[in-house]
């Protein structure tokens, strides 16, 4: 990762924060307000979004790395601050930690309504290109006819099953050239 990488789960956040906590930006899922009451200063799905990712990477580190130094409070070092405050555990503990942060980033993308990032990723069934965001699931769909259960429905994969493959990839490619 460099520096002006905006495709890097802390850009994003900052991205949400700086970009599309205002109204008007991103998708307008947002709730309505009556003509009698004002609308709200900031997109509250974006603002609780924020707020739960933060908390969720707040949380993680203080459960695993109790004495880790306070949380930074600009939004661009908090991913950086989870890494450094759990640098010392062991292999499979910054696994689920890089996880966490990776899938935390896809959810940023979607939010600001980037599914592609989901095309990005093999299916961990068959291997192939072949996923697709459906929102009204959450969750991501294959769409290769070979890959599908023992009744013949599709593959289906949270967020979370997508980033701890791709973390779990990213290490045996490692492993493998090492």
């Amino acid at each position: 990762m460099h520096a002006g990488d905006d495709t890097t789960p802390a850009a994003r956040l900052q991205m949400l924060h700086t970009e599309y906590l205002q109204p008007g930006r991103g998708p307008q899922n947002e709730r309505v307000t009556t003509s009698t009451t004002p609308a709200a200063p900031l997109r509250l799905a974006v603002y609780d979004h924020i707020k739960a990712a933060v908390d969720e990477a707040t949380a993680h580190t203080r459960t695993v790395a109790p004495g880790a130094e306070p949380r930074p409070t600009e939004l661009a070092s908090l991913y950086e601050w989870v890494v450094a405050s759990t640098a010392h555990l062991d292999t499979a503990r910054q696994q689920a930690r890089d996880a966490l942060i990776y899938r935390q980033g896809l959810e940023h993308a979607i939010l600001m309504g980037d599914t592609a990032v989901i095309r990005r990723h093999p299916c961990p069934a068959c291997s192939t290109w072949s996923l697709f965001w459906r929102t009204e699931r959450r969750q991501a769909i294959c769409v290769n006819r070979h890959c599908t259960d023992g009744d013949g429905t599709s593959w289906s994969w949270t967020l979370a099953q997508i980033a701890h493959d791709h973390i779990a990839r990213g290490l045996a490619t490692v492993s493998r050239a090492t």
